[in-house]
């Protein structure tokens, strides 16, 4: 018996080698709060972003490109099971604010990713890929307890550099030596945690087996508070923000702009070592964000900002590069959304789709590979019960239309997206019927998920509704 077991572990090993291929590699970068209108690809004119820009120019731009919740955690769990935040539970960032005499009760939501639920990089893991998770992970509360099981390395990651509990850095230095992260080194006084984390990266790239693909996962803390970077980048900046003329109305911080350059610097090292390593023209690199900007003037003139229910909070940049299979320098006006991540990536690594888990996404290999100009979508929706700097809310995006339900009192906001993209018009009062029945199919999609609804709450008082308590 032990004889046989092992020859099916040869064959196993031997069956998944071949297997592997010829697959692609995959290089997923995260960026934290990157708004809509931090890169110059999407317009802005006082940040910097040549190597990003680089990078649409090669590849793919996605202009109706939505992050799944205006808030991190929902956000990053969506992309990693392909599942709506209403369907997982995972409905805020971890662990939430509590108002605690608003006038609804906010619902039991859930904390981590469940380990029933089959992760993207536990699907990639049995393609046979090799997988690593940098950054921040944030999907396990402060205190995790019997949560601690949660981590990259428990949802299908290999390795696991600098991912816990944090939402932003807490370290000593905070984005600045020393980091305090798990599994990566406090290196040098006055080491940037950005630079840092990309150099973890191509380490990995430079020691990873040449006999797999693999999947690397950075999900940088850029562009999230506190707004640090290194001194000669602030300095330049200081120095732009004297004669620049903000003509757009740009969010002008020297600080953050030296973030933003940061992260564009480190995308060019990450592109530098994949082309210096052969394997550029087999390797997909994709980039977007977790959410909306989080200041005003981050999002290219769109309606509020992280948190918000408005296009500021959720729409992201989107950027796809596969030399020799995407074509260069194109763009898709398509609307496509986090879940979208996981099929995606399953198809263009030549993997069976996995329905029955990325159950919310859909698979947008066909726009990539110019196979198409439209993916078979009815429409994308949110619901966040929870409150922030708006109050609970749901929405549904239906062609050019957006509908937001208020759960407070059921006030309803309609937008047409393609005539007034920054939703200064709400048409709910003059297009009745077509509010309704948007409103029936946010409440049948509801229905069809199990969101967690929110209920009245007793402790209800009105003169306290807005006082914010600490968890």
């Amino acid at each position: 018996m032990i004889l046989i077991n092992l020859i099916k572990t040869i064959l196993l090993f031997y069956a998944m080698s071949f297997y592997a291929q010829g697959k692609p590699n995959i290089v997923f970068l995260l960026v934290d709060d990157l708004g809509w209108g931090d890169l110059c690809c999407y317009g802005a004119t006082f940040n910097e972003t040549p190597n990003i820009d680089a990078l649409a120019k090669q590849g793919m731009l996605f202009t109706n490109a939505y992050a799944c919740s205006t808030v991190c955690s929902p956000s990053r769990a969506a992309i990693l099971t392909g599942r709506y935040p209403a369907r997982t539970h995972i409905t805020d960032w971890i662990s939430g604010h509590n108002f605690p005499y608003a006038k609804l009760s906010i619902p039991d939501w859930n904390m981590k990713i469940e380990h029933t639920t089959t992760t993207l990089a536990e699907a990639l893991k049995q393609g046979g890929y090799h997988t690593s998770f940098f950054g921040k992970w944030h999907l396990i509360p402060e205190n995790p307890g019997d949560l601690a099981s949660h981590y990259p390395t428990n949802h299908g990651f290999d390795i696991n550099i600098g991912g816990n509990h944090w939402g932003m850095p807490k370290g000593k230095g905070k984005y600045f030596s020393p980091f305090e992260m798990p599994n990566l080194d406090d290196g040098n006084p006055g080491d940037f945690l950005t630079d840092k984390l990309t150099g973890a990266a191509i380490t990995y790239l430079d020691t990873i087996h040449r006999g797999k693909p693999f999947f690397l996962y950075l999900s940088y803390y850029t562009v999230h508070g506190p707004l640090m970077c290194p001194e000669k980048l602030e300095k330049k900046y200081t120095e732009k923000a004297q004669s620049f003329k903000n003509t757009k109305k740009e969010f002008i911080d020297p600080k953050r702009a030296g973030m933003l350059t940061s992260l564009d610097n480190s995308v060019g090292r990450i592109v530098k070592k994949i082309e210096a390593l052969g394997i550029s023209d087999n390797t997909i690199l994709i980039l977007t964000g977790d959410n909306g900007g989080n200041f005003d003037q981050t999002t290219a003139g769109l309606r509020g900002y992280k948190g918000f229910s408005y296009e500021g909070g959720v729409r992201e940049p989107f950027i796809v590069r596969w030399p020799g299979k995407i074509a260069p320098n194109t763009t898709s006006d398509e609307v496509i959304i986090g879940t979208d991540v996981y099929p995606t990536v399953l198809e263009l690594a030549g993997l069976p789709l996995k329905p029955g888990e990325h159950q919310d996404g859909i698979s947008i290999a066909p726009l990539l590979k110019g196979d198409s100009k439209n993916i078979n979508r009815d429409a994308v929706y949110w619901h966040y019960p929870h409150y922030h700097r708006t109050k609970p809310y749901g929405a549904v995006r239906k062609g050019d239309y957006k509908l937001i339900e208020f759960f407070e009192d059921g006030s309803l906001e309609l937008y047409n997206l393609r005539k007034d993209p920054r939703e200064t018009q709400n048409l709910a009062s003059t297009h009745q019927v077509l509010s309704l029945e948007l409103l029936q199919n946010l409440k049948n999609w509801r229905h069809s998920v199990g969101a967690q609804m929110m209920k009245e709450n007793p402790k209800y008082d009105p003169l306290k509704a807005e006082l914010k308590v600490k968890n």
